[in-house]
């Protein structure tokens, strides 16, 4: 049941990331001069219970002076730093756009064989 459970929120979590509906938790730090996104998560509340977790280990990498804000958002990537040493950018790919793509796919080749 719980496997279940955790397969419709993450298929619920896709769906409202691919709207924009998802809750990201938005880190900024000054040292690194870095932005990080971390989520997507269902609810706020979510987010924000996971807060401290991100925010204690960008502490334990030696980041300082860390804001924290919880928000509805679409990132188009993960981690933007503005230190132009430290250029480590990762784009978010939509999960929901990618099952569906090899949804398609897969029912395209099935039917190439009837």
């Amino acid at each position: 049941m719980n496997a279940i459970w955790n397969n419709v929120k993450e298929g619920a979590i896709d769906f409202c990331h691919n709207f924009g509906w998802a809750w990201w938790l938005e880190i900024d730090t000054q040292n690194p001069s870095c932005t990080y996104y971390f989520g997507p998560f269902l609810t706020a509340r979510e987010a924000q219970a996971a807060k401290t977790g991100y925010v204690e280990d960008l502490e334990q990498e030696g980041a300082t002076e860390i804001t924290a804000t919880i928000k509805r958002c679409k990132p188009e990537k993960l981690t933007i730093s503005t230190d132009l040493a430290e250029q480590s950018e990762l784009p978010v790919k939509p999960a929901f756009s990618t099952q569906m793509w090899h949804f398609f796919r897969s029912k395209l080749s099935f039917q190439r064989f009837l």
